[in-house]
């Protein structure tokens, strides 16, 4: 089955938690805080792989998860980074952030990667809050636990050459005839409803080729099956437009059947018009196709294009058809410098550290919003008093206590943060605590 379209869930490992210990042994009296850190989660990658050829292992299954952190452990041991989940899709498979539409990566090339999202942190053990005035830290934090994401994945085939045309002139014929690809063949409209990719011998070279669904007048608005499948021929190196030359489908001309599909490739993209084009006229050992290859082949030479009368039935002109563009693809190639060629790429897409942070009225307390304030109040234990007060002394520290006390909030104000509820209180003291 040929996907090339998905929508899935994906989420992050969360951190594990940093571990609360004292080191006891024997005659060591004041072995001091060893407890270790948590693990970090594992993240979400997307890596192009050359050997998939369709997003079908995105179909049935659409939530997908990394590994979470193992927690600390005593004597500082640290717990164990979650394995990241690595997942394997198309090269030319698409990234997209399903909420904002925005690209997150083009992993047109094999190998190309990209973090989607990034584990959660591992809460630190109470080891790491040692100061020179808190010898012994009886907390440690949680873990930070992640949110998932829904990206969407659309799949454009890497192809070096296209056959393009209306519906049922021939095109999965010809492929299956160059190549070993083996499309459904039928005498009606629409018979292919899936590109099909093959791989064509042309002398001392070889190209891979696409059979595109049939184009109608429209495709490029959605009509028919234009809409799904016209970003299947963005990547390729040329096109080839394949006519029929009998005009057996719905008795329609040849040569005005190429300016609609021109119309079509322009309205979808304006590069495609400029792209290297070949003009293949199909069906040419039917009786009474002369004049209409005639007519075809001026309209090529007008536009300086290539043509070539063809039976995809008898196989007459498909070896001129193969050689010629085994090597306009070959020459494609070579013109494109080594140094210009797309090397493999890894993307990373990592939010920008945000320390900003709102305050507003909420109800009748206060309701402070931010990733980095509400990340401290995740990851702090909340039945730990002594944990509660060094989280006081952070949100003092990044600005919190003064933006509260500006916008009104007084002793005894419920203040939310994170979708936890505290008493406003001013801070006391200015003990020296170690930092994120």
């Amino acid at each position: 089955m040929f996907i090339d379209e998905a929508h899935i869930n994906v989420k992050a490992g969360n951190g594990g938690a940093g571990c609360t210990s004292f080191r006891r042994e024997a005659h060591v009296p004041k072995g001091g805080p060893d407890g270790g850190d948590g693990g970090g989660g594992g993240d979400v990658v997307f890596t192009a792989d050359v050997a998939l050829s369709t997003l079908l292992d995105f179909h049935y299954k659409r939530h997908f998860k990394a590994e979470r952190g193992n927690h600390g452990k005593g004597a500082a041991r640290h717990g164990a980074r979650g394995a990241d989940l690595v997942l394997r899709v198309p090269a030319g498979t698409i990234v997209r952030d399903h909420g904002t539409g925005e690209v997150l990566a083009d992993l047109a090339c094999a190998g190309s990667s990209i973090v989607v999202a990034r584990g959660g942190r591992g809460g630190r053990g109470n080891r790491r809050f040692v100061t020179p005035t808190r010898r012994a830290p009886a907390f440690s934090e949680l873990g930070e636990p992640v949110g998932d994401m829904w990206v969407d994945l659309e799949l454009k085939l890497l192809a070096d050459a296209a056959l393009i045309g209306m519906p049922s002139v021939g095109k999965s014929s010809i492929i299956a005839r160059i190549s070993a690809a083996r499309p459904k063949i039928a005498d009606y409209p629409f018979t292919t409803l899936v590109p099909n990719l093959g791989v064509v011998k042309a002398g001392e070279h070889s190209f891979v080729v696409a059979d595109v669904p049939g184009l109608i007048e429209g495709a490029s608005e959605g009509a028919g099956l234009g809409h799904a499948f016209l970003r299947h021929i963005e990547r390729t190196a040329m096109l080839l437009h394949v006519v029929d030359l009998t005009g057996s489908y719905e008795g329609r001309d040849p040569v005005a059947d190429i300016g609609v599909i021109d119309a079509e490739l322009a309205a979808h993209a304006e590069a495609l018009v400029e792209r290297p084009r070949v003009i293949v006229g199909n069906k040419r050992d039917v009786e009474g196709t002369a004049e209409a290859s005639g007519r075809v082949a001026a309209y090529a030479a007008e536009r300086e294009l290539s043509y070539f009368a063809v039976s995809a039935v008898t196989g007459e002109g498909l070896d001129a058809l193969v050689l010629a563009v085994g090597g306009m693809v070959h020459a494609v190639r070579a013109s494109v410098a080594p140094d210009q060629e797309a090397p493999e790429r890894i993307y990373t897409f990592t939010p920008a550290e945000d320390r900003a942070f709102a305050v507003r009225r909420f109800g009748d307390g206060y309701l402070v919003e931010g990733a980095n304030v509400e990340r401290m109040v995740i990851m702090t234990e909340m039945d730990n008093p002594e944990g509660l007060a060094f989280l006081q002394r952070r949100l003092a520290r990044a600005g919190v206590e003064r933006a509260l006390e500006e916008e009104g909030a007084r002793q005894g104000d419920e203040v939310t943060i994170a979708g936890r509820t505290f008493e406003f209180e001013t801070s006391v003291g200015a003990e020296e605590d170690a930092e994120e």
